[in-house]
């Protein structure tokens, strides 16, 4: 076919004659040849950002090492997608990157370096958004740490419950999500804690182990990080507690100097303590457009920023809230709204 739809037929006598194609068909096949070379201009566009991709990540080098360590350690401290890691690089690969992104243990805190004396007359609360380039956030400052305690779910063992009806049952201006529980391939109901839950003094739960990591606060208002008995933490007298790790920053010093803290990107929530005892309360957003979520370096930096002399890691993914004055100020991750869940740290 000519560039005009015209095309050369011959009669019955053999006299050639020009015949002109219906208008229809020549522009169906222009079309068509467009859509073809779309496609392949896609492919080809595609395939070059997957080899780059793929270059970046196995790349030997800065910055290309950090985001090939940020790749790995993302997916394997997921549920369901280590694939994105174990389809790309050996188990010995993902080990020596695991290994060379782990946080430091400082051992436990020292409650004897922070004096909350000062902060017992100055009950304000100051909500600041520390968002960034990648995520969305928000860091809460409660002047007095003695409004700061372990509210849990009415259901224990049963079932969780959300960070509202926790505010209401409470009298709660303030409420983060605390501790581990059980949750099976993230299908778990969210009643039943894991480690030691103390509330108000009383213990809630403790499973049938020697020793826990605990984050709590002792009847000095003194936020207490460590690994501990039972009978120390009786002797401590340790008035809230929860369980959950890592621990980031312990008597001044950061645990994470190296790499980005083997835990990826997600969304976070943590709580600190500054040495004349204010305490800090981090939730920041994660897997969505907009706020893919933090390191736990990320969180380590923005809380020493502000002051933290101790900082430990909470129960993070799907479970970060944060509720403040009548409202949840960030967006939880899950698909299906506010998780339901056993702990939380509240504010009266």
């Amino acid at each position: 076919m000519s560039n005009t739809g015209i095309s050369r037929s011959s009669d019955p006598m053999g006299n050639q004659r020009l015949q002109r194609k219906p208008a229809g068909i020549y522009y169906y096949s222009r079309r068509k040849k467009r859509l073809k070379q779309a496609f392949i201009g896609m492919f080809a566009s595609f395939s070059i950002f997957v080899l780059c991709f793929l270059g970046f990540l196995f790349a030997p080098v800065e910055p290309f090492e950090s985001l090939r360590d940020l790749w790995v350690t993302s997916a394997m401290t997921t549920l369901h997608h280590q694939y994105l890691a174990t389809f790309l690089f050996s188990e010995a690969e993902i080990k020596k990157i695991m290994d060379s992104n782990k946080i430091a243990d400082l051992g436990n805190s020292h409650p004897d370096n922070i004096r909350t004396q000062g902060t017992v007359n100055n009950s304000g609360t100051e909500l600041i958004d520390i968002s960034q380039k990648g995520f969305k956030g928000y860091l809460l400052k409660i002047n007095d740490p003695a409004r700061v305690q372990v509210a849990a779910t009415r259901y224990l063992g049963k079932v969780g419950e959300k960070a509202e009806d926790i505010a209401k049952e409470n009298g709660a201006s303030a409420v983060i999500n605390g501790g581990v529980f059980d949750d099976p391939q993230g299908t778990g109901n969210g009643g039943q804690p894991l480690g030691i839950l103390i509330s108000d003094g009383q213990i809630l739960h403790k499973d049938p182990v020697s020793s826990f990591d605990i984050i709590g606060l002792n009847r000095d208002n003194v936020l207490v990080l460590g690994h501990y008995t039972l009978t120390q933490i009786k002797q401590m007298d340790i008035r809230d507690a929860v369980t959950f790790s890592p621990f980031l920053v312990v008597d001044g010093k950061p645990s994470i100097t190296y790499g980005d803290g083997g835990w990826g990107i997600a969304p976070r929530t943590a709580i600190g303590q500054t040495k004349d005892g204010t305490i800090l309360m981090l939730v920041i957003d994660g897997r969505q457009v907009g706020s893919l979520g933090a390191t736990l370096k990320d969180v380590q930096d923005i809380m020493l920023q502000y002051g933290a002399y101790n900082v430990a890691n909470l129960d993070g993914g799907a479970s970060s809230v944060l509720y403040y004055n009548g409202k949840i100020i960030n967006h939880p991750s899950s698909r299906y709204g506010e998780r339901s869940i056993p702990s939380f740290f509240i504010v009266k």
